[in-house]
């Protein structure tokens, strides 16, 4: 017993888990060749994004696109039904993907369920090792957030959350901007967000990760950059970004796409953040479906944790993902994280000051430690990520992924083009019954149509008594 005792500690303080790093290795086993560069993450500092499915699709809010099929709102919204399917999906996850993830709750409209129903599947997800996060269009109170993270004796159940919030002006139902003519319309609605979050840390102590997502379609493209500046002045982590595909209720694709692509947006990111946002420094997936760049942003100015043009950040990154790559840091006890530092550094003692020097570059592309001291002073300091996420069309995901199931490569241009984006896919969801992982994008174009056709007989919205 002593012995076992004595292993399973071992293990558990271990830099990187052994769960870990054989999850990681086999996603990097299993990345298309053409993804597997020194920039790539995926396989080799975390295994990729995970959602649920299937929870609860229904949304209160109506929106042109909407990724989700057509039957998702003939579907009730039932906490029994959407705790069981979470987890489920999150136990499988937590088996074939390691200890540690990060996943988001998503299906229609998370405020939909019930308080009690939200927070217990925000436990469940944390119980299988993985970091939920709420995904909501935003439009519910602050007592509802309260009854979510405080239980019933007013003790917060959590000390931090994390919730990403949609708002573009292609959404409509919203209340007191059911119709938005722009997006600055909703900027009151942006501010409102994220202010009960600040409200909830200084009354009940508890932190937060805000994300903010907008879907671009050629009619609000032009109004990306105001939004970045807008958003950027607000407490929120993340600004994400997607550019609309023809993938989920056909009825919603009122125009065409295919005119904006990847590049278009993060130029407008750029031109609202007021400067070039380096990517190419770190990748997760296909870079055709996905830009990325995480860094400090003090007063304004932005600095990439990895610059592309200074070698010694890409040898600093090279190292630190050999030596430490799939180290995490979140859902373990304090002396469990500090036992893995501290083997890290016994381990490879040169690598702090490695660390050292890349944070010392990173300041010096912000102007120095007064202008982050000013910046900090002033609570313009903070870490930033930014993000536009390329989804595809159904019309060749469909095709193949049916050849990816049978092995084949496709001799179609733009349907192999999308098989290696499907390999090398960066969000996951989780299939337990069929022992499938499937990206997500496989999930809205091909799986959810058949899946919310079964949950309406399950679930309908009309339940007949006796």
């Amino acid at each position: 017993m002593v012995l076992d005792f004595l292993r399973e500690l071992e293990a558990r303080t271990r830099p990187v888990h052994p769960e870990s790093r054989a999850a990681m290795q086999a996603r990097w086993d299993a990345l298309p060749e053409h993804v597997k560069t020194p920039n790539q993450l995926l396989g080799r500092s975390a295994v990729g994004c995970e959602g649920t499915h299937g929870v609860f699709p229904k949304c209160n809010l109506t929106c042109s696109p909407c990724y989700h099929s057509a039957e998702a709102n003939q579907v009730r919204v039932d906490g029994q039904h959407t705790l069981r399917e979470v987890a489920r999906q999150m136990e499988y996850l937590r088996q074939v993907r390691g200890p540690r993830a990060h996943a988001q709750l998503i299906g229609g409209e998370v405020s939909l369920l019930k308080p009690d129903d939200h927070a217990a599947a925000i436990e469940v997800m944390r119980a299988n090792g993985r970091e939920p996060m709420s995904m909501t269009h935003g439009d519910f109170d602050y007592a509802y957030l309260l009854a979510v993270v405080l239980a019933p004796d007013g003790v917060p159940r959590f000390d931090r959350v994390s919730f990403a919030a949609h708002f573009d002006s292609l959404m409509r139902g919203r209340r007191g901007a059911v119709r938005p003519r722009s997006e600055a319309e909703l900027e009151p609605f942006r501010q409102k967000f994220a202010g009960m979050f600040e409200d909830l840390r200084r009354d009940h102590g508890v932190s937060s990760y805000l994300a903010h997502n907008m879907t671009v379609t050629p009619s609000n493209l032009g109004e990306v950059a105001e939004v970045t500046r807008s958003v950027l002045a607000m407490p929120y982590n993340m600004l994400s970004f997607q550019p609309a595909a023809f993938m989920g209720d056909e009825r919603r694709w009122k125009e065409d796409f295919d005119d904006v692509s990847i590049d278009d947006v993060w130029e407008r990111v750029e031109e609202g953040a007021g400067q070039k946002l380096p990517w190419q420094g770190t990748q997760f997936g296909d870079p055709r479906c996905n830009r990325y760049t995480i860094g400090v942003s003090a007063s304004g100015t932005f600095a990439a944790v990895i610059d592309p043009a200074d070698s010694a950040d890409l040898a600093a990154r090279d190292r630190l993902l050999n030596h430490h790559g799939g180290m995490y840091f979140g859902g373990q006890a304090r002396w469990v994280l500090a036992a893995r530092i501290l083997r890290a550094v016994l381990r490879y003692p040169l690598d702090v000051f490695v660390l050292a020097g890349l944070g010392r570059r990173m300041i010096s592309r912000t102007g120095g430690v007064r202008a982050l001291w000013r910046a900090w002073r002033s609570k313009s300091l903070g870490v930033r990520t930014f993000v536009v996420h390329n989804f595809m069309d159904s019309d060749v995901v469909a095709p193949a992924w049916a050849l990816m199931e049978q092995g084949k490569v496709s001799d179609d241009p733009p349907v192999r083009e999308a098989q290696e984006r499907l390999g090398a896919c960066m969000y996951t969801m989780s299939h337990p019954q069929t022992g499938q992982l499937v990206p997500a994008c496989t999930q809205h174009s091909v799986l959810d149509p058949a899946e919310n056709r079964e949950l309406r007989t399950l679930l309908p919205l009309r339940v007949k008594n006796g």
